[in-house]
């Protein structure tokens, strides 16, 4: 008769995870900390952030427990991600020609 409730499975990863994450966050930090002193030419700007979409999938999927919810909420979240990487391309190619 209650074929509308949804129910909620409560989804804990273990602390091994998280310090897993956390390590790999503070590894990704150093990183980052590291390439900028590193010339890449054109393609700083570029390393330094596809390190940071790491970083933030890592803070997303796990800290905030992305890949339990539900479909539509991960693809609304996904669609979010691809517009603002594709204002990004847009302000680069833009900046590229000043």
């Amino acid at each position: 008769m209650d074929d509308n409730k949804t129910s909620h499975i409560k989804h804990t990863p273990g602390y091994g995870i998280y310090i897993l994450v956390w390590l790999a966050l503070v590894t990704l930090t150093a990183l980052t900390a590291t390439v900028a002193g590193i010339s890449f030419g054109k393609f700083s700007i570029a390393v330094a952030l596809v390190i940071a979409m790491i970083k933030s999938y890592l803070v997303l999927s796990e800290f905030m427990h992305l890949k339990f919810e539900m479909k539509a909420f991960r693809i609304f979240v996904l669609v979010a991600i691809l517009f603002f990487l594709l204002l990004i391309v847009l302000l680069f190619q833009n900046y590229s020609y000043y």
